[in-house]
């Protein structure tokens, strides 16, 4: 018989969790169940190809302390139950501009009113929209069990395709967004085969800082659907940091400086059409950040 559990307590969820992790590797593991927006596509996949599929369920999605943004000192703490729908109504800072433009492409308002930023993370897809933006601000993720609390950068927390580094005992509980200078400013571009309600081709978030002489004080670029995970574009950065926001800074976004993008040939696109998508959604962006007439140079 299937079992399905909907604790009301964040303590009742992570004991419960380790009493299924201490039956053994044979025992089926609970799944959490949150927006449940990946988890029923995937089960019902496998149900007709008659592989075997998730069947026990530990429901989160009536834990209080699971839902909501806060502030924790400097830091934002965003629940992982928390919905796209919450995200894009909530007061955030320009810096989170990307976040929320990535929150109201991810499907239609169903699933942003049913899907969690949590599991976002944790189903650890290329393409998923929501991680780029959350790279771009440095995030953490916040894990507890009952061994107790651990907060892992994003960026090591997604190790692969559909591979996090969570333990079978342990939940994410939130995502920490340190503190961003109030001119600090966000963008997400996506690339898909139409504008909505489709997985992306190539996605691209740029937080972008400027200073009061002109130049970039800080820029985070990270390109998304283009590698087995969402990835940080370090020497471009490095390239465009301290340098003057202007039209000329677009030709240094040079084609060697994707190489360390490592796109896959699918259905969707080539691994080439990616590479070269990513390029033209990052000089985009920079366009965006400039004046209007700059936009038409950045293709």
């Amino acid at each position: 018989m299937a079992i399905y559990l909907r604790p009301a307590s964040l303590k009742a969820a992570l004991s419960t969790l380790a009493q299924a992790s201490g039956k053994g590797r044979s025992a089926h593991p609970l799944t959490v169940l949150a927006g449940g927006t990946d988890i029923y596509p995937t089960r019902a996949g496998k149900q007709a190809w008659l592989e075997s599929f998730p069947r026990d369920f530990l429901d989160i999605t009536q834990i209080p302390q699971l839902r909501g943004i806060r502030r924790d000192g400097r830091a934002i703490l965003i629940g992982a139950a928390t919905t796209w729908t919450d995200i894009v109504a909530a007061r955030l800072p320009p810096a989170f501009d990307a976040l929320k433009q990535a929150a109201l492409q991810i499907g239609g308002l169903q699933i942003q009113n049913r899907g969690t930023l949590g599991g976002n993370i944790v189903n650890a897809s290329p393409a998923a929209d929501g991680v780029p933006p959350l790279l771009a601000l440095d995030a953490e993720v916040d894990i507890a069990s009952v061994r107790g609390e651990r907060s892992v950068p994003l960026a090591s927390f997604i190790r692969g395709n559909r591979q996090t580094g969570l333990a079978r005992d342990e939940l994410v509980v939130a995502i920490r967004l340190p503190g961003h200078r109030a001119s600090s400013r966000s963008l997400f571009l996506k690339l898909g085969a139409r504008s909505h309600l489709v997985i992306s081709i190539v996605s691209v978030a740029m937080l972008l800082d400027q200073g009061a002489d002109g130049t970039i004080a800080d820029i985070r670029i990270t390109v998304g659907a283009a590698s087995a995970v969402p990835t940080r574009l370090a020497a471009l950065e490095a390239e465009l940091r301290g340098e003057r926001l202007d039209a000329s800074l677009i030709e240094r976004v040079t084609p060697g400086l994707f190489s360390v993008l490592t796109p896959l040939d699918d259905v969707r696109a080539s691994s080439h059409y990616r590479r070269a998508a990513a390029r033209i959604l990052v000089r985009r962006a920079l366009a965006n950040f400039m004046e209007p007439q700059v936009e038409e140079v950045a293709a």
